[in-house]
């Protein structure tokens, strides 16, 4: 097993997905606790000022995970110090359109996020675990869902592409068994971002949303759960850790 410990060391991860929510306070996190952090997204300009906030332990990188040569080239848009990724942090995710029953959506809508959250997430894995294979050490966290072990009315979609996410997981940590990458799936229950508002394009929407839910997690929640599951010593994997609000106990 290679030697991967828990000491940050210099050590490089690129968190997809992190313009925003989730990913924008796990990059925030990830830095602060001593990683240097590729912080990948679709928005240039945000990715720009995460990382003028972060300083020099970040690195932006504009990716689409629907784009199969915008993945595949990823490691060759950084500089050649920041290729080495111990840490795949896989975010990038969406539900635009969802929340409602499954007839009401077109199959376009839906094979949309099939293609974000399952088809993207599957490519920059991809891209990413030949390095950590070379190396014998690395850790894929894969931020799943409650959704992926709990189906919801008006979730067909979204529930399914989390399913795949959970499946995909642990066939993969079981691929690597015994080697020193480790995989973590993270499953958040209800978390405060702008996730519903990118769902509706409907801020009062999106607040009354939240607001009726209750008590929710905030994205700063997920992120030290990343870091949680980083930090255990080579010999430690934890597979999956299902973080839910008090109101969703």
């Amino acid at each position: 097993m290679g030697s991967e410990s828990a000491e940050p060391g210099g050590r490089t991860a690129l968190v997809t997905g992190a313009s925003s929510g989730i990913g924008e306070a796990t990059a925030v996190t990830l830095a602060e606790n001593g990683y240097r952090v590729v912080c990948a997204a679709r928005s240039e300009d945000r990715l720009a000022e995460l990382c003028e906030r972060i300083g020099g332990a970040a690195r932006p990188l504009v990716l689409d995970v629907t784009d199969a040569s915008s993945v595949e080239g990823l490691l060759s848009r950084l500089p050649e110090d920041w290729r080495a990724i111990d840490i795949l942090v896989n975010n990038a995710g969406h539900d635009e359109g969802g929340r409602r029953r499954f007839d009401e959506g077109s199959a376009q809508t839906w094979a949309h996020i099939i293609e974000t959250n399952v088809i993207g997430l599957i490519r920059a894995t991809r891209a990413v675990i030949p390095g950590m294979i070379a190396r014998d050490r690395g850790h894929v966290v894969n931020i799943g869902s409650i959704a992926g072990i709990s189906p919801y009315a008006t979730g067909t979609i979204y529930s399914a592409s989390k399913h795949a996410v959970h499946g995909f997981s642990e066939a993969l940590r079981l691929d690597f068994a015994g080697t020193g990458i480790r995989v973590t799936e993270i499953l958040p229950g209800m978390v405060r971002t702008s996730f519903a508002l990118n769902r509706w394009h409907d801020e009062a929407r999106a607040e009354r949303f939240y607001d009726d839910f209750g008590e929710c997690l905030v994205p700063e929640d997920i992120a030290r759960s990343v870091l949680f599951a980083v930090q255990q010593p080579a010999n430690v994997v934890v597979s999956q850790l299902v973080v839910v609000p008090s109101a969703q106990s």
